[in-house]
């Protein structure tokens, strides 16, 4: 099966690293995506799945500009992190990290690698190492990924998590588990 040109291969993505228009207004840092790491991705012949945007999915586009009232960028990740507690937004973002560990696992049950899922670090739903949390960055991770996580873990699938700073980082730390995946 699958015995075509494909690498049988994939990366889970955070959504805003392929699609900057998708975060919070004032926050982006390309005018599209991550360029440098979409080319390790395709350099490294592995496909792409965009997870999706859970503050999007849940909260909507409009979620307000962190520094338009001199507010420090974590003062609207708090306010983003408190959102996605409420019970629809949190039953919808657990509905979104179900639907990415399926397709993780569909994806293994048919032989391919699933190697890792690529989150963003400081962000109260993708964070992977560190999230934001009353004003602060902290260890730990954002809601989406804890659910993925923990879904994960459900379906038996053990995925490495790696969390991603900016454009340089990404492409950097892609390359090297791309590498390191061989």
């Amino acid at each position: 099966m699958f015995t075509d040109g494909r690498s049988r291969r994939v990366l889970l993505i955070a959504h805003c690293l392929l699609n900057q228009n998708a975060i919070s207004d004032g926050t982006a840092v390309c005018p599209a995506a991550f360029r440098e790491a979409v080319r390790a991705l395709l350099d490294g012949e592995a496909g792409i799945v965009q997870l999706p945007c859970p503050e999007l999915c849940c909260l909507g586009l409009d979620r307000g500009d962190p520094r338009g009232a001199e507010r420090p960028v974590t003062v609207e990740n708090t306010r983003i992190r408190r959102a996605l507690c409420e019970p629809s937004a949190g039953k919808r973002l657990t509905a979104l990290a179900d639907q990415a560990a399926r397709q993780a696992a569909e994806y293994r049950k048919h032989g391919f690698a699933v190697l890792g899922v690529v989150g963003v670090d400081r962000s109260p739903s993708c964070g992977v190492e560190t999230t934001s949390d009353r004003d602060a960055e902290v260890p730990g991770r954002g809601l989406f990924m804890e659910a993925l996580s923990r879904r994960l873990a459900e379906l038996g699938l053990e995925v490495p998590m790696l969390g991603v700073r900016g454009p340089e980082d990404a492409a950097a730390k892609i390359k090297a588990l791309l590498q390191n995946a061989g």
